[in-house]
């Protein structure tokens, strides 16, 4: 039987299985907004430990961490230093994030800024900053899924209708079963990924170097400046690599998708829970390195840096191997844009057109209207994907640089009575605006430091500074529950 006719096969049996679990764990529920976005705030331990690990760990995991380590080298390290402080940062907020949307039956990261600075146009924006910069990461799914499947099929597929045939999955399911659908995919995907990963980020420098070791002391002899800070690249020194690592860890939980992952859990004991289990799951990213840099030596000249791990178990296994490291990696795309998609959707219509355009729309016609964009939204990002063709770790960054841009509402709105509503509505703005030119006009990194991090102190700044200039405003948050996270 031809390579790409087993390799097909494999990733189409557990596409299919993925698809199915998408679709049975919404059949006998009633899937009405609450249901629909956050799960009835009903899931516990291992339900929130698989639905942020299928957020997290997305094709990033199977085809960008093992790029940058082939293309750049050692900047690759940073994904090294932000995973354990991002876990840190979840430990303190979204458990206090909980409180004030379990008070006040919030359902999307906009909400909690409506209910603590009590105004529409300030959740209206944080909603269009939200899912504008979605589309990047969906974008990144999208390309990555795409890459997965014509690889793993040895050509048999395409990319571009690979793309479209995931994505139409996807927004299937996730209109049919919600969040509690995307949920119980991620087990599936969970296993495989966590099979793949330490499986092939094992054997692959055993097979050809002897081991782990052997393969560092080759690595060093053919490229040592690869090893070391700036790698392969001229400007992503140790002033980026330190920036870097403090943007995406303070950032990463600024992501609107982990805010309606954070609603559904049963209490706020779960997230802490998680927050201390979820590092175990790191172990996947430096196995990743490993294959990369294993590529380096095996496969010089690669055309695409992103698909070092793909052509290196392309080389190693056979195609029956091939086919279910690229069914793993097919979850891997989906299950986040899953989330994506249903979050970014959610922000258009319960957050923009409720609010401004249409104050009268009933619970009901949000969710009409969300699933309606779930569509709009995929064509948007399946358009993106096919027509650009950034690296996955720019797209990663790109989105990080622009939902950062939160994380001052979020603290200092949990933390602080004295920030005011303009203060953190002029810092978002200040910092969303010192990003975007900065990415337009090619100034990432500036003086060394990353885009997004600069972006950042500009907001902190700003909220800062407007907000001792006007008088405190008390928000929506009672002074109760304020007291109670600030203690």
């Amino acid at each position: 039987m031809n390579s790409n006719v087993v390799a097909l096969a494999f990733i189409s049996v557990i596409v299919s299985v993925g698809a199915f679990i998408g679709f049975y764990a919404g059949t006998r529920r009633k899937m009405d907004l609450e249901h629909w976005i956050v799960g009835d705030r009903g899931f516990g331990m291992l339900l929130v430990w698989l639905l942020m690990a299928g957020e997290v760990y997305t094709t990033f995991t199977f085809l960008g961490a093992s790029g940058w380590a082939y293309g750049k080298g050692a900047p690759v390290l940073y994904i090294l230093g932000y995973q354990p402080l991002m876990y840190v940062v979840s430990f303190f907020i979204l458990p206090q994030v909980w409180e004030v949307g379990r008070k006040y039956r919030l359902q999307t990261q906009a909400d909690f800024f409506q209910v603590r600075y009590n105004n529409k146009y300030l959740a209206a924006f944080v909603a269009l900053v939200g899912v504008v910069f979605i589309i990047p990461y969906l974008q990144l799914q999208l390309t990555g899924l795409g890459m997965i499947v014509e690889v793993a099929s040895y050509g048999a597929i395409h990319r571009t209708p690979a793309m479209i045939i995931g994505f139409l999955i996807v927004a299937a399911f996730v209109l049919t079963s919600g969040i509690r659908g995307i949920a119980w995919v991620s087990v599936l995907k969970d296993l495989l990924l966590l099979f793949s990963a330490v499986f092939v980020g094992i054997a692959v420098p055993y097979i050809y170097f002897g081991g782990i070791g052997p393969m560092f002391a080759a690595l060093v002899r053919a490229k040592p400046a690869h090893l070391v800070m700036p790698g392969a690249t001229t400007n992503l020194g140790h002033s980026w690599y330190v920036s870097t690592v403090l943007l995406v860890a303070v950032g990463f939980y600024m992501w609107p998708q982990f805010f309606g992952a954070s609603f559904s859990a049963k209490s706020s004991d779960t997230l802490r829970r998680n927050a201390v289990v979820m590092p175990f799951y790191s172990i996947t990213m430096p196995l990743m390195f490993f294959v990369g840099l294993a590529a380096t030596l095996i496969l010089p000249g690669l055309s695409n840096g992103d698909l070092s791990a793909l052509a290196m178990v392309r080389k190693t296994f056979p195609a029956w191997f091939l086919g279910l490291i690229g069914g793993a990696g097919a979850l891997t795309a989906m299950v986040p844009a899953g989330v994506m998609i249903l979050t970014a959707a959610t922000l258009f219509a319960k957050n923009m057109c409720r609010p401004i355009l249409w104050p009268g729309m009933t619970d009901q016609q949000v969710a009409k209207l969300a699933k309606t964009t779930v569509l709009v939204i995929t064509v948007a990002a399946l358009y993106s994907a096919i027509y650009s063709s950034p690296t996955l770790v720019s797209l990663l960054l790109t989105g990080y640089g622009g939902v950062g841009q939160f994380f001052p509402g979020v603290v200092l709105g949990l933390y602080s009575r004295r920030v005011t509503m303009p203060g953190v509505f002029a810092g978002i703005v200040t910092g969303v605006f010192v990003f975007v030119a900065l990415e337009l006009t090619k100034h990432d990194p500036l003086m060394g430091l990353n885009a997004g991090f600069i972006a950042l102190c500009f907001n902190f700044a700003v909220v800062g500074a407007v907000s001792l200039l006007k008088p405190v405003e008390h928000g929506g948050v009672d002074e109760q529950l304020q007291a109670s996270i600030e203690a």
